[in-house]
């Protein structure tokens, strides 16, 4: 655990501020051995682990549906706090999530929804090693706590929608408009949130660092708003000088990004720079062959080399005007042919070992009402 400095503002993240509020609150109540934070994706339905506070927590990379779990329902639908006092109640429960937290030896619990007016953001969690911590003294810290961590989280995301809808608007303003844009970005952060999970362990990722890639992967390609519209689209190949146009908008991305942080005081948003490497090396190949730097495997970035392969799945499974949508199937074999020389093995093993979740991906993004984010 981090060394408590003197300000909830000495910690620039938001899993740092966490941390610091857990210290502060262990100080009058020593038995609050753990503050967890899941965050609710209403798209598909699904409760999604985000940071934590405590020991090496249980539900790494967990994720489960809402309308699958009674008690956080009913939190969602009362919009009320629960107190569990002894979390035997849950021993006949068949959710991993209520398993894994009794067998890591937590006694009882205290669960807070995250709302920003009539929308469910997710939960907040206080567990402790003991029955009967959660009295009134307790509870009414807590619920403090609690409003400055559902506040932290939401100015977190909110700035992240903010950078988002700013760049689709300037998306929308230059007419770089892709029937299939709206369903290609929804569907590519899922992907992409697929394959990082299944690599997380691997890489060392925390759920702090999937999410953020999930929110910050439809920007990948925001640079091509930079791009004429005659290269842009383009029914043939390109020649020489359109290619090298067509290559620069990976950095043109970036500056775009870093002008937007500063315009929109956003330059301390919480991993930022897995923003940077998405925009900027999700072009690169493993060969050294790719743009806009040449760099060889090891000195891509993780992020990238997950958005890349993402990228490249919805393309190829995707109808475009000079081609028919492929089959999963054959989209995996040719992912397979690319895989150790120009996309990452691992990235597109955990992709095509996620095939049953990708058909539900698909199937519930197969059409948006609009170029929207996914979140």
């Amino acid at each position: 655990m981090y060394a408590k400095p003197m300000d909830l503002n000495d910690h620039p993240s938001v899993m740092s501020k966490l941390v610091y509020l857990h210290v502060t609150t262990q100080e009058k109540f020593a038995d609050i051995s753990r503050i967890a934070v899941a965050l609710y994706d209403k798209n598909t339905d699904k409760i999604k682990t985000f940071i934590y506070s405590g020991k090496p927590s249980p539900l790494n990379h967990y994720e489960a549906k809402l309308s699958d779990c009674y008690s956080l329902r009913n939190i969602a639908t009362s919009h009320n706090g629960r107190i569990e006092q002894d979390l035997r109640v849950f021993n006949g429960s068949k959710h991993q999530h209520a398993q894994l937290i009794y067998q890591a030896g937590y006694r009882s619990s205290y669960t807070l929804p995250i709302r920003y007016g009539d929308e469910l953001i997710g939960f907040i969690f206080f567990n402790a090693e003991r029955e009967g911590v959660f009295d009134s003294a307790c509870i009414q810290h807590l619920n403090l706590i609690g409003n400055l961590v559902a506040l932290l989280i939401i100015n977190e995301l909110s700035d992240i929608t903010t950078l988002a809808s700013t760049m689709k608007t300037a998306i929308d303003v230059t007419h770089f408009r892709d029937p299939e844009t709206a369903e290609h970005l929804a569907r590519m952060a899922h992907y992409s949130r697929l394959i990082c999970l299944n690599v997380a362990d691997r890489h060392q990722l925390n759920d702090n660092f999937v999410e953020h890639l999930f929110l910050f992967a439809p920007l990948h390609d925001i640079g091509k708003i930079t791009v004429s519209d005659n290269i842009l689209f383009k029914q043939g190949p390109l020649n020489k000088v359109e290619r090298k146009a067509m290559q620069e908008h990976c950095e043109s991305g970036v500056h775009l990004i870093d002008k937007m942080l500063d315009n929109y005081h956003l330059t301390n948003l919480d991993h930022v720079q897995i923003l940077r490497n998405v925009v900027l090396y999700h072009h690169e190949t493993l060969d050294g062959k790719g743009y806009p730097k040449g760099l060889l495997d090891k000195q891509i970035p993780i992020e990238a080399k997950i958005v890349a392969v993402a990228d490249i799945f919805d393309a190829l499974t995707s109808e475009r005007p000079y081609k028919s949508a492929w089959s999963n199937d054959v989209a995996f074999a040719e992912l397979r042919k690319l895989a150790g020389t120009k996309l990452d093995t691992d990235c597109v093993t955990a992709l095509i070992d996620g095939a049953d979740e990708i058909s539900t991906i698909q199937q519930t993004f197969q059409q948006l009402p609009s170029a929207a984010s996914p979140y």
